[in-house]
């Protein structure tokens, strides 16, 4: 990217913009456009809290300092564990100046070119500015243990470029960017006005991937920062699949120097998408056989079983209506949802697809149009966040025989996001609406399971 035009923005609610991967889905199988708190990099945290706001921090703080602790311990350790040796300026950081003062060191040295350099700084006023809207106590040590991790991951990609495969499988050691993906999207999580939908299809969905099912979750597609969402609000359940979650994901979020450190947290299906197969046209075949790789890819994982798959057949993510500014699912595409049930059946281990909701755009909402330029704003802000999971729906129950192939095809797709679009209602009634737990309904029971 030429340069990262990162700027802080004020409204009623201050805000900041920042950049982080964007998913996309899979261009090969139809689908356009699919596709981290401290830093602590071993297991997944578990966190409870009260609905005393107070009570909330007092809980999370205990964890955060001993997080604080480990962030960077994990990077020693990574780099006693054959880690390419490269500056320590970040991890060394013990104030926010010695920080800032850090990527000028770093850019005058060679070792950062000058628009990643002014993206890193930028960056780190909007995160700050983001994570003090949380009200945490601790802000300004979590915003610089955090900051100094992500930036020093930043610098050794840069110096060392790290090359992601059809299917990326997160790393976890010597150094583990899932536990920096997840602590530093979560201070940007209002867990107090945070839901999770029909909490016992979770366990439903562990128990298919202990017997070797394949699970298919189709969903919608809310901001860059979805995979972290996503298992922020699982962790403490659900850690199985928080960790094991493999999401489709665009080439954008996998050649952007900062987005790559989260990328690489994330187990991947790694394809070029579709909304930009053409904008280089010399590199048009290449994308498509490097699509086709990555469909083998998936179909060899399938087959293997107990895999369990995110996909966003929208082609890119949600946006809000351009006359109300109501923010919808975005429509799905028939053929992506039916090429992804052909590689559930056909793969051999029994595949159940369902349907999930995702709301959490209010933290990350992507720009008004698709862009081109890698590094677009984004605005980053304190939230509630909502996720709701609803039951298998079989293509037989949905599709009559009397069919056509493509009137089954679009009555299935349909049938999957009138779900999702009525789950996504029920949770914006409960966090934009402030009706809470209240807002369940007969198909849908909230909860807030790190209560």
């Amino acid at each position: 990217m030429s340069s990262l035009p990162l700027t802080f923005t004020t409204t009623t609610t201050t805000n900041a913009i920042c950049s982080l991967p964007s998913l996309s889905s899979s261009s090969l199988l139809k689908f356009p456009s699919i596709p981290r708190h401290t830093a602590v990099f071993f297991r997944s945290s578990k966190r409870r809290s009260t609905g005393s706001f107070l009570c909330v921090f007092s809980s999370v703080e205990a964890k955060t300092m001993a997080e604080l602790v480990k962030d960077k311990e994990s990077i020693a350790a990574s780099k006693s564990e054959g880690e390419v040796e490269h500056s320590r300026t970040f991890v060394d950081a013990r104030t926010e100046q010695e920080l800032l003062n850090g990527i000028n060191k770093e850019a005058e040295a060679g070792r950062l070119p000058p628009h990643v350099a002014a993206g890193m700084e930028e960056l780190y006023q909007n995160y700050r500015n983001a994570v003090f809207n949380s009200g945490d106590p601790r802000v300004d040590e979590i915003v610089l243990s955090n900051m100094a991790v992500a930036l020093d991951r930043v610098l050794l990609d840069v110096e060392v470029p790290y090359d992601f495969s059809p299917y990326h499988k997160a790393l976890r050691e010597p150094f583990d960017y899932y536990m920096f993906g997840q602590n530093y999207i979560r201070p940007l999580i209002d867990f107090r006005n945070s839901y999770v939908g029909n909490m016992p299809l979770f366990y439903e969905i562990e128990e298919k991937l202990k017997q070797g099912h394949n699970v298919v979750l189709i969903s919608n597609h809310q901001t860059e920062a979805d995979p972290a969402v996503i298992a922020l609000l699982l962790e403490k359940t659900n850690p199985h699949i928080a960790e094991n979650l493999t999401y489709v994901a665009g080439d954008r979020v996998i050649m952007d120097p900062l987005c790559k450190p989260f990328s690489m947290g994330r187990n991947l299906i790694c394809v070029y998408s579709k909304k930009h197969m053409f904008d280089v046209p010399e590199l048009v075949e290449m994308k498509r056989k490097a699509n086709t790789r990555s469909l083998k890819e998936m179909a060899l994982l399938l087959r293997g079983g107990s895999q369990i798959i995110w996909i966003a057949p929208s082609g890119g993510r949600d946006r809000p209506d351009t006359h109300t500014g109501e923010w919808y699912p975005a429509p799905f595409d028939s053929s992506s949802v039916d090429n992804m049930r052909r590689l559930v059946e056909h793969s051999g281990p029994p595949g159940h697809i369902y349907p999930l909701a995702l709301l959490c755009h209010d933290i990350m909402p992507p720009p008004p149009q698709v862009e081109k330029e890698i590094g677009e704003k984004r605005v980053v802000s304190f939230h509630g966040a909502g996720l709701s999971i609803a039951p298998v729906i079989s293509f037989p129950e949905v599709c009559d025989t009397n069919k056509s192939s493509e009137e089954a095809k679009e009555a299935y797709t349909r049938a999957l996001y009138d779900s999702i679009t009525e789950q996504y209602n029920m949770l914006k009634s409960a966090i934009h609406g402030k009706q809470g737990l209240g807002a369940s309904t007969s198909g849908v029971s909230l909860s807030q399971p790190w209560n």
